[in-house]
């Protein structure tokens, strides 16, 4: 019998060694003002009987700020996990880990590469109203159109 790829809208991503389980305590990379993410759940694991959801770098998770500031607490929150510390091995060959896990919380202004990626991403930027540039570093403001009501 074939092993079973992650089920959901992974997309084609790769298969990698998932390292953050539910319950997991991460630190935050961003500017938001919050200190920890407390993982809740994870976007697009189906899952087993008894098994934990676990996310990987570049995985959408729902989380909850533990230290932050006061307006971020006790809100569930989308975030991606930007580091992992459990070594997963790339195409090359070459085995990659960070010194710490992280991951980055979706508030407002979202980077313009995401457009590309799968359709799990796409509903990001119907909440967004900037949209950062990478290349240029400039902001474009994101006009609502007519279909999005």
């Amino acid at each position: 019998m074939s092993k079973r790829g992650r089920g959901g809208s992974a997309g084609n991503k790769f298969r990698m060694s998932l390292g953050l389980p539910v319950a997991a305590t991460v630190n935050c990379a961003d500017n938001t003002g919050a200190k920890n993410l407390y993982i809740i759940s994870v976007k697009g694991i189906k899952g087993r009987l008894n098994r934990l959801p676990s996310a990987c770098v570049g995985d959408m998770v729902m989380a909850t700020v533990k230290k932050g500031k006061p307006d971020l607490r006790k809100k569930v929150l989308p975030a991606v996990i930007v580091r992992q510390r459990k070594p997963w091995r790339r195409k090359d060959g070459v085995f990659m880990y960070f010194e710490d896990n992280a991951g980055v919380i979706f508030v407002g202004c979202y980077c313009r590469l995401l457009l590309e990626r799968p359709l799990l991403w796409k509903f990001l930027f119907y909440f967004s109203s900037y949209i950062l540039n990478p290349y240029l570093c400039t902001f474009y403001t994101r006009e609502p159109s007519v279909t999005e009501f």
